[in-house]
């Protein structure tokens, strides 16, 4: 996460850096502050509920792709202990679970292998190779810039540009958290029973907990899109929809009912529900079907 995210924020600074110096860099980097405590007073971050859970994904495989390629220098041109390390560390991330979970993986990994490298005293590079940590607090000063409109819009688009990335970076990561530890829970609690009526020639679902880009795809699931049945009612008064997941999980299960034929009410959406479904869903357009698959 640090690799990565510092990987993105450098981009955007290396061409004020070499254009202007660092004195501008550090002018930049503290009116990106200001510009975030400004984003955060004005409660941009509720925009991240309208994030899907493609563009979440997506932000973890740049992640996990950056996060490599700032490891892989680490991996070559090194003595072959490395690379044994290297599998006995896999080898007890994946494998101790196994045995018990009680204590993380990671940490027995850190733990064992460090004691191997040091009882063995085996050739393979540290961190204090790669330098020379500082051992005293660095030295507070003020950038030396002109203050005038001239400095300002050179060092503002970088900076706006460096708030925008980092709230971003920031944003996803509280929500990728967020599912790593609550989705799971959450998701389970997402119930969708159905009974038969009208002679077998309808269907009445019920849909309880909340609809989100975890339990999207169990949203989905819970329908039985091969019955033929003329009419289907879906009872969503006991739920509620969150983000452009759930919406598009809910377009896609009206839709797939309506091509076969069959007649769909919505009834009970709660009012915030219903207000994200105006906006983004498209199962009641007229040109739902293409606006879904588009085609």
């Amino acid at each position: 996460m640090i690799s990565a995210a510092t990987g993105a924020m450098a981009l955007l600074m290396i061409g004020l850096a070499e254009e202007h110096g660092l004195q501008y860099l550090l002018v930049a980097t503290i009116l990106t502050g200001v510009l975030q405590i400004l984003a955060g007073a004005f409660k941009l971050p509720v925009l991240m509920r309208f994030v899907s859970r493609s563009v979440i994904t997506g932000f973890v495989n740049a992640l996990a792709i950056l996060i490599f390629m700032a490891q892989l220098p680490e991996l070559t041109n090194v003595p072959w202990t490395v690379y044994a390390m290297v599998a006995a560390g896999l080898g007890l991330i994946y494998g101790f679970p196994l045995l018990t979970r009680a204590v993380p993986s990671p940490l027995v990994a850190i733990v064992v292998l460090t004691v191997v490298a040091l009882a063995l005293n085996l050739d393979i590079r540290t961190v204090s190779d790669m330098g020379q940590l500082p051992d005293s607090l660095p030295a507070f000063l003020l950038p030396q810039v002109p203050l005038s409109l001239d400095m300002l819009w050179i060092v503002l688009p970088v900076s706006a540009t460096l708030a925008v990335v980092g709230l971003l970076e920031s944003m996803l990561a509280v929500v990728l958290l967020s599912a790593l530890f609550f989705a799971r829970k959450v998701g389970r609690v997402l119930h969708i029973g159905s009974v038969s009526a009208n002679e077998g020639r309808q269907r009445d679902y019920v849909v309880t907990g909340q609809v989100f880009f975890a339990s999207a795809d169990s949203f989905i699931a819970g329908f039985d899109f091969t019955e033929a049945v003329e009419r289907v009612n879906i009872d969503v008064s006991r739920a509620h929809f969150w983000d452009l997941s759930a919406i598009g999980a809910l377009d896609k299960v009206v839709i797939k009912f309506r091509r076969e034929g069959t007649e769909v009410e919505l009834i009970g959406m709660n009012e915030a529900s219903a207000t994200l479904v105006d906006r983004l869903g498209v199962h009641d357009k007229p040109d739902a079907i293409t606006r879904l698959t588009g085609h």
